[in-house]
């Protein structure tokens, strides 16, 4: 959690609870039975006692932030659930109102066989949204095809620390790594420094790095598609269902992105410290799927986000899943896709389902 975000949860609780103390010998006053003579009596020791009163509610918001912000370090989605959830861009359109026959909790959808280009389900199919950490499948497609020395060591400066979303990593301000060690977290675990010190690093820095992926964006036909970094944190990153399934389709033609993405875990040596990562779909581990290339994304104006290139019943498909409305969801939408598929022959025309179509108006 941005400090941001944790300043703003312990004002508006702290406030609170000062107010609510401090209001307490207001509603005694009211509500008490007390003579008007012993009212006059008692009136130094009132006093006396509301200022007690307000010394131990400042205390008691003290205490409370301290055990606060202790609290943010173990459990930051604890604090972050006190703070009003920041809407998508999905649901400000209005996507989620989309009626769909399996009932996918992503607002946007997609689902085309990889040989014939079929597209056996849409929904929503066409709207630009952003992309999250899908972006840096991008990333991994120019850093691969350029043909750079994997063993080259690249180390993290005080320019690949997230200003914008504030978010956290394991990649301490001078760390080295080997470029293929960073490509390897930045696809698998979606590590932001790493993937905005390939960028960074790249031969003629991140200006003609992020003009790059925008080039092979056009290249591959990807049209509603625009990239501003390599990490995915920033919103002006966008794209579309069927943009992203023709990246899927060209990613998955490289060995070296097959793999690192649905790699299950990598570990690093970092000084005398051995870092464990491990991947961000679940679903890689899951022998029921066979999945040959994945990302996963996130950041609130994008939802929950997931492209996949999976073979399920004989055919290998490209799935696509944008603004999910829970972190579980989108692998939630992924298990029901593939149960549907399971659930209808190879041979069966009625596969072809489009969701768009049954939009609620209003």
């Amino acid at each position: 959690m941005s400090k941001q975000l944790l300043s703003r949860a312990l004002k508006i609780i702290g406030f609170f609870a000062l107010s609510v103390a401090l209001a307490a010998p207001s509603v005694q006053a009211a509500t008490g039975k007390a003579s008007a003579k012993q009212a006059i009596v008692k009136k130094p020791r009132a006093a006396k006692s509301a200022v007690s009163k307000k010394t131990v509610a400042v205390r008691k918001v003290v205490r409370f932030e301290t055990k606060a912000r202790v609290l943010q370090a173990k459990r930051p989605s604890i604090i972050h659930a006190l703070i009003p959830a920041i809407p998508s861009f999905g649901q400000m359109a209005g996507l989620h109102s989309a009626i769909d026959p399996l009932d996918l909790k992503s607002s946007v959808a997609l689902v085309i066989d990889q040989d014939t280009r079929e597209v056996l389900f849409s929904k929503n199919e066409q709207a630009v949204l952003p992309i999250a950490s899908l972006t840096k499948l991008m990333t991994g497609v120019v850093i691969s095809g350029a043909k750079l020395p994997m063993d080259e060591m690249i180390t993290v400066t005080q320019d690949d620390v997230d200003t914008e979303k504030h978010s956290r990593s394991r990649l301490s301000v001078g760390t080295t790594l080997s470029r293929g060690e960073m490509l390897h977290l930045a696809l698998m675990s979606s590590e932001n420094r790493a993937a905005h010190a390939l960028g960074r690093t790249y031969p003629g820095g991140m200006g003609i790095f992020v003009s790059l992926m925008n080039a092979k964006a056009k290249m591959l036909g990807m049209h509603d598609t625009s990239y501003a970094e390599p990490t995915g944190l920033s919103s002006r990153n966008q794209s579309s269902a069927q943009d992203l399934a023709a990246l899927v389709n060209a990613a998955h033609g490289d060995p070296v992105l097959r793999e690192l993405t649905t790699s299950p875990g990598y570990q690093v040596e970092v000084g005398n410290r051995t870092l464990q990562y491990n991947n961000t779909n679940r679903l890689v581990k899951n022998p029921e799927w066979d999945i040959g290339l994945q990302k996963t994304g996130y950041i609130n104006e994008a939802g929950q986000c997931l492209v996949m290139q999976t073979r399920i019943a004989g055919r290998k498909l490209i799935m696509v899943f944008l603004d999910s409305a829970g972190k579980l969801s989108r692998l939630g939408d992924a298990e029901r896709v593939r149960r549907w598929v399971e659930a209808n022959p190879v041979t069966d025309h009625k596969l072809k389902i489009s969701a768009s179509e049954k939009q609620i108006s209003g």
